[in-house]
């Protein structure tokens, strides 16, 4: 099967977790909170096994262990810092509720446009380097995608948008991750070495993701049962990321 396809087959999947807002909205907020929060945890833990166990070791054993390899990685973490200072790209993944506000509307959804076109940047640029390394970087996003979903279509509705345009607009924007792969593919035939760059600079964003959104959040729950199981389920994600690097080896 042609990595093309596979690129954009993945690219459809991470869009269609877009319309999941809708199903999980259904659930009282007590449910939906402890749920939410325990699919932060699972994302943190596959963007952090993602990072260390697929991204980084594959650019290590492609430049040699190359002093690049860190630069990249530290300008992909400083890049996803000045880009949610830009664009107020908010990796918050509770409901917004009059105790946990968000931005509304329309700075919802360019955010959340530029958030999928990266998406598809980082999600093609594995697949051009090997389709392990794709599956397990499209396995992280899309743990990462759903709690984010979850919180930007709470966001459409409560800025007045009805539910079914919330579906509409939250699907649009998902469709930039197209974008942001053809753009990858673009690139890889035209710039030298450009998938030798990327995939540091996306274990950056992966571990900024997790390290500077993820987790804080996370940190606001004080019990100690109840943060031993947030522990638990990262500790899940990135059992996940370690069996699929098992298997593809």
């Amino acid at each position: 099967m042609s990595i093309y396809l596979y690129i954009y087959l993945g690219i459809l999947l991470v869009s269609l977790v877009s319309i999941l807002g809708v199903v999980f909205l259904s659930f009282s907020p007590k449910i939906l909170k402890k749920l939410t929060l325990s699919l932060v945890s699972l994302s943190a833990g596959t963007l952090l096994g993602g990072a260390f166990l697929h991204l980084l070791p594959e650019s290590i054993e492609a430049s040699g262990n190359s002093i690049n390899v860190w630069i990249s990685l530290l300008a992909g973490i400083i890049f996803f810092f000045i880009l949610e200072k830009l664009i107020h790209w908010r990796h918050c993944h509770v409901p917004t509720c009059p105790e946990h506000p968000h931005h509304l509307g329309i700075m919802n959804l360019v955010g959340d446009a530029f958030h999928n076109f990266f998406d598809g940047l980082i999600i093609a640029g594995a697949f051009l380097v090997s389709i392990p390394l794709g599956i397990a970087t499209l396995v992280a996003v899309v743990a990462h995608e759903i709690p984010q979903e979850i919180a930007d279509f709470g966001v459409l509705v409560y800025a007045g948008y009805s539910k079914m345009k919330a579906i509409l607009l939250n699907f649009l924007t998902a469709l930039a991750a197209i974008i942001g792969a053809t753009v990858a593919i673009l690139f890889s035939n035209s710039i030298e070495n450009f998938t030798s760059f990327i995939i540091p600079i996306t274990a950056g964003g992966f571990i900024y993701i997790a390290i500077a959104d993820l987790m804080p959040e996370l940190n606001k729950e004080k019990s100690l049962f109840k943060s031993f199981i947030q522990l638990m389920v990262i500790a899940l994600g990135i059992g996940i990321m370690l069996v699929l690097r098992i298997l593809f080896e």
